[in-house]
């Protein structure tokens, strides 16, 4: 059984017998903190049963936002593999799992978050990860306070960062730098996105390399406020799931903004797919960011054979071109640059 199944069925046995009516009412107001803009110096999870409804309605969604970006990053370091992980503001623990199954086996894991409901229930559910039995979960401060072990090799820091008021955004950023490697999710919001950027300029400075998803460390093209960049992860549901969240089909989409910056030689992508691939009739239109920092549409018609079947398969957020078509760029359309076309897959 992989992560992923693992972790539904985790939580499928630890809801069971929740009351739908408790637990839709504290998805409610889950939502309601989710989506605000109001920094709080209180955790969101107060008890258990806030937990449990979080744990439904989020810890899926966020293991799939930050797998897809733990596995992009994997991409421009495939030699890598890092040993001591650091979850920061990490609940109920999802990232743990996403890496995990991203680089599989056990390795040194610290969970750090405020909430001490929500540290608790981490710990059961990860006693059906073999690999995440040893894991630490300890009570932490968010903030001016924290500290980072200078040998630790991956940070993740998943939806964090709109909890936090600007100071202990900017601590957290400066303390998080001591790691090698750092991976940062936000919701895939022109909000969310423009914590991201503060994130990504602040790595950059303190000498942080982005291995994904941007193909370079220049300034981002995509200004926040005018437009932001963002990617999407599929996600199953459960029967559970699906009666918590009030939805009927068997998947929902993600949407999610990230970072990856690290210290260790990484090879970036060439160029980045930024929005779902458009299928036309012989021609493929891949909205890309490119490793010269600029914003581009290439058409990949049937004349450029493997290229574009591989086009055809491409999905939102990959890599372009694949590794077997290394030299086999498409042209790019004329004054086929930035647009607003980015946010149009919100």
């Amino acid at each position: 059984m992989n992560s992923a199944e693992s972790l539904r069925t985790a939580l499928d046995s630890l809801l069971d017998g929740l009351p739908p009516r408790q637990a839709a009412q504290a998805v409610d107001r889950l939502i309601a903190s989710y989506r605000g803009a109001t920094p709080t110096h209180t955790p969101i999870l107060r008890d258990r049963a806030d937990v449990a409804a979080y744990a439904a309605y989020r810890m899926p969604a966020t293991f799939e936002a930050v797998r897809s970006a733990l596995e992009a990053f994997a991409e421009t370091v495939p030699e890598w593999t890092p040993g001591r992980h650091v979850d920061v503001g990490g609940g109920t623990g999802a990232a743990t799992w996403a890496v995990e199954s991203v680089w599989p086996g056990a390795r040194e894991v610290t969970v750090l978050d405020w909430a001490e409901p929500a540290l608790a229930l981490g710990r059961e559910i990860a006693a059906a990860n073999s690999a995440l039995s040893e894991a630490r979960w300890e009570r932490a401060r968010i903030g001016s306070a924290l500290r980072i072990p200078e040998d630790t090799d991956l940070v993740t820091v998943s939806y964090v960062l709109n909890e936090l008021t600007p100071a202990d955004r900017s601590a957290l950023l400066a303390g998080v730098s001591a790691a090698a490697s750092v991976v940062i999710v936000e919701p895939g919001t022109p909000d969310g996105y423009a914590r991201i950027i503060e994130a990504r300029d602040a790595l950059i400075a303190s000498g942080h390399t982005v291995a994904a998803p941007c193909p370079h460390s220049a300034a981002c093209p995509i200004v926040p406020g005018a437009d932001w960049c963002h990617f999407s992860a599929r996600v199953s549901r459960s029967s559970l799931h699906r009666q918590v969240k009030g939805g009927s089909l068997p998947y929902e989409d993600e949407k999610f903004a990230y970072v990856a910056a690290t210290r260790v030689p990484v090879t970036p992508a060439a160029s980045r797919v930024v929005r779902r691939p458009q299928l036309r009739k012989g021609q493929v239109l891949l909205e890309l960011c490119a490793a010269d920092g600029e914003l581009g549409r290439s058409t990949v018609t049937k004349r450029h054979g493997g290229l574009y079947r591989a086009a055809r398969d491409a999905e939102w957020g990959d890599a372009w071109p694949p590794p077997a078509e290394p030299s086999a760029a498409a042209p790019a359309v004329p004054g086929g640059g930035a647009t607003s076309a980015y946010a149009s897959e919100a």
